[in-house]
């Protein structure tokens, strides 16, 4: 889902997909014809609906919420296996787009010339939050109500990256390098 909610939200060049939001309308010759219908929304429940058609996954229901909040509460009101699958893989799309927000904040970090060590643990930061968010991938079916006899073997992996052995980065002001 996050690549069909990325790709349509790239039609306008810098656009995060929780910015976005699409209207769908017939042409004006074949409005009548559809009852001069048209409907629109967030790009990230269409990008949602677009994947669950392509692959098959169930329209029915409310979409999952965005925010970390909602998601959380879904996650302690639901007891549908298929539901509890469907938060952690909302879990694994957010936690792509935290590692998004720390690879823009390391780059901000470098070109504002920031101490090396905030790029080192941003860049740690980065990478762990992807990890996490691979691993939820691989243990999300699990979850369902018929996983698939792949994801019993499935086991999730620890992060790749070594212990940090930097500091978070200090809150004084930026020091600038000549």
């Amino acid at each position: 889902m996050h690549d069909f909610a990325r790709a349509l939200a790239d039609q306008i060049p810098g656009a995060a997909p929780r910015d976005v939001t699409v209207n769908f309308a017939v042409r004006r010759q074949a409005a009548a014809q559809h009852g001069y219908r048209s409907r629109g929304g967030p790009v990230t429940v269409y990008a949602q609906a677009l994947h669950a058609q392509l692959y098959g996954l169930p329209l029915g229901g409310e979409p999952l919420p965005a925010d970390l909040g909602g998601l959380l509460q879904a996650a302690h009101t639901t007891g549908d296996p298929d539901q509890q699958a469907a938060v952690l893989q909302q879990l694994a799309e957010q936690l792509r787009n935290a590692a998004e927000i720390l690879e823009w904040a390391r780059n901000h970090a470098h070109w504002r010339r920031l101490p090396d060590s905030a790029w080192d643990w941003l860049r740690d930061a980065t990478d762990r939050t992807r990890d996490l968010a691979d691993g939820l991938d691989a243990v999300h079916p699990a979850f369902a109500d018929d996983p698939p006899a792949l994801a019993s073997r499935l086991q999730p992996t620890a992060p790749q990256t070594a212990p940090s052995t930097v500091g978070a980065p200090a809150t004084s002001p930026a020091i600038r390098r000549r």
